[in-house]
């Protein structure tokens, strides 16, 4: 068959409401042109024999088996193996294809394929504005780079800044990380991703949460405010902001931290926390306080920086500066302090205090036993140096005794009986045991041993043992410098009653300013009121596009519709019955379905009839 290029040159004003001056026309090149206008007034059918139709418009070109192009309209629909491409920018393929050179609108359904250099996007339905360089689809589309599958049912691309910006149900996929959300923009030349609404992060050990919240897809690190956790096996973190490294398995937050360890019944909160998931450790400053459950009875630690390392049956945690514990029972204070969860061992040191009831025993280290299995507390020793001090009943001293070892056992968490060793001294207050408690004397006893008897928080018996020296004095035989040990401190005025004691004196932490992440910019819809009005000013004869209804989706969950039949199957056929509107129906020749040997025999008993019947209508060139 003779190849034909048949080129049509119109030229073409654009209205106010697409553009302001004049526009080039389509250019075309087709094997085959058609003119039936019984059935497409003012428009010419084109068609492949051996190469596919050609067009071109203003850095724009487009491929395609079969097409149907208005002239004066400057308006195409192409069928069948359709591709669009806008220089080095942007390709398109797809079964069918729209592009109207007025407005500079395409419109593209059925396996739609979208490939810049950076990404592709897959689809069932897109719509490609080049005036503004954005593309947009609201049924649902897949998008991937060289490591992220996202997927999404509304999204919109901006092609000058290389952004998408997806809505409802999105995802995003790669070999260690899923992302989840309600509404991502994502850069592709970056692969930055802003996530805004309840967003998660999932990895392979960890989950990140937010609902506000950035992650780099390519290094896989992620900063997350507003409600913002990251859970781990059996450790969750929350705080105002969290940065997250996935590659490292490491997460900071910052302000109101709270670390939950389920595993073993503790919350440890502050205002500047970091996690090493791989290490188990976890490093918490800032008004760092940790509660543990034991036994319906909290403890809680609270140190200028605590540290929990371990795995969650050998957790240890250590606290470091100005350390202050406070129990129901007891409290107490040192410098820096060893808890060891498996043995249940508490080991307080530099300058350690513990008050127990109405007593308060130093040394130089402390060590306080508790017993794993019923969590109850089981037994103390000070080392070195040790001092107990109990005020005297009446407030007119204090009873005292010093050693260098000091044992203390404990029932149902009360201190019943203390042992101690070495070079031991007492100052005892005697006084009866009925009545006004009238003073007796004050006892003072050197030996090598004592042992202490206690009874509802006080010392009811003492035994001294070998190398026993002592007088007991009157009041007025014992002066006042003469009722104090060597080594003496009472710090009753320090000891902690309660949680909010944990605190005292110390001022509120100066906290960070949190880097916000910024609400997206409000864009204008896809479809506004200026490109409605450009789209429906420059309408043209059979517009799939003017089918659509030319509105954005709403921002949230709803039902996909159903995908409608190819178009060709919808569009085949002459009938030219009016509808029920009573509009002109829009047919395409049945030709256009067909392959190219079906194609040629159809068109020449076609043409053959027509000719046949002298029409004027109807011609081949």
């Amino acid at each position: 068959m003779r190849h034909i290029i048949f080129v049509i040159i119109i030229g073409v004003f654009f209205s106010s409401s697409s553009i302001a001056q004049e526009g080039k026309p389509i250019k075309i090149q087709s094997d085959r042109t058609i003119k039936d206008q019984n059935r497409f007034e003012g428009a010419t059918i084109l068609a492949k024999v051996t190469k596919q139709v050609y067009m071109q418009h203003e850095g724009i070109e487009i491929w395609c088996d079969r097409a149907v192009y208005y002239g004066d309209d400057e308006f195409v629909r192409a069928f069948g193996n359709v591709r669009m491409k806008q220089g080095d920018t942007l390709t398109m393929t797809s079964d069918y294809a729209e592009y109207n050179g007025k407005t500079k609108f395409a419109y593209a359904s059925e396996k739609v394929f979208l490939e810049t250099p950076s990404n592709t996007l897959k689809t069932d339905t897109l719509f490609f504005d080049r005036l503004r360089q954005q593309a947009y689809y609201r049924s649902g589309g897949t998008v991937k780079d060289s490591s992220n599958t996202l997927t999404s049912r509304i999204g919109r691309y901006f092609m000058e800044r290389k952004q998408y910006s997806f809505n409802t149900k999105v995802k995003i996929v790669n070999p260690e990380n899923t992302v989840d959300s309600e509404r991502l923009d994502y850069y592709t030349e970056n692969g930055h991703a802003y996530l805004y609404g309840p967003s998660t992060v999932k990895g392979k050990e960890s989950t990140l949460y937010c609902e506000r919240g950035f992650y780099d897809t390519k290094v896989k690190t992620g900063y997350a405010i507003k409600n913002a956790k990251i859970d781990y096996d059996n450790r969750t973190v929350f705080g105002d902001s969290i940065f997250y490294n996935s590659a490292i398995q490491f997460a900071s937050a910052t302000n109101n931290i709270k670390v939950l360890d389920t595993a073993n019944n503790s919350v440890i909160t502050g205002h500047y926390a970091e996690v090493f998931k791989d290490k188990d450790s976890v490093f918490i400053t800032k008004r760092a306080l940790a509660a543990t459950l034991q036994e319906k009875d909290s403890i809680y630690i609270h140190s200028d920086t605590l540290m929990v390392t371990g795995k969650p049956e050998k957790r240890i945690m250590r606290g470091f500066y100005d350390v202050r514990i406070y129990k129901s029972n007891i409290s107490g204070k040192s410098d820096s302090i060893h808890v060891d969860q498996t043995t249940g061992y508490t080991k307080m040191i530099g300058q350690p205090i513990i008050w127990s009831q109405k007593n308060q025993m130093t040394g130089d280290t402390i060590k306080i036993i508790s017993n794993t299995k019923t969590e109850k507390l089981d037994s103390l020793i000070v080392y070195q140096n040790a001092f107990l001090v109990q005020e005297d009943t009446l407030k007119a001293g204090y009873n005292q005794v010093k050693g260098q070892t000091l044992y203390g056992l404990f029932k149902d968490n009360e201190i019943y009986q203390v042992d101690i060793d070495k070079n031991t001294e007492t100052i005892f207050y005697q006084r009866e045991s009925e009545g006004e408690l009238t003073l007796i004397g004050i006892n003072k006893v050197l030996s090598s041993s004592i042992k202490l008897l206690l009874d509802n928080r006080e010392i009811q018996d003492v035994f001294y043992y070998q190398n026993i020296d002592g007088t007991l004095y009157k009041e007025n035989e014992l002066p006042e410098n003469a009722r104090q040990l060597s080594g003496f401190n009472w710090r009753g005025e320090e000891k902690i009653n309660s949680k909010a004691d944990l605190f005292r004196g110390e001022s509120p932490p100066k906290l960070t300013k949190i880097k916000g992440i910024p609400l997206p910019e409000i864009e204008t819809d896809f479809f506004d009121e200026e490109t409605v009005k450009r789209l429906k000013e420059n309408k043209s004869q059979g517009s799939q596009l003017l089918e659509q209804k030319l509105k954005d989706a709403e921002l949230k969950e709803t039902e996909v519709k159903k995908k409608q039949p190819p178009l060709l199957k919808k569009i085949k056929g002459t009938d030219k019955k009016p509808n029920k509107d009573n509009k002109k129906q829009v047919n395409v020749d049945p030709l256009l379905g067909k392959t190219a040997k079906e194609r040629d025999s159809l068109t020449v008993t076609k043409l053959q009839f027509k000719s046949g019947a002298n029409s004027k209508d109807t011609q081949k060139e």
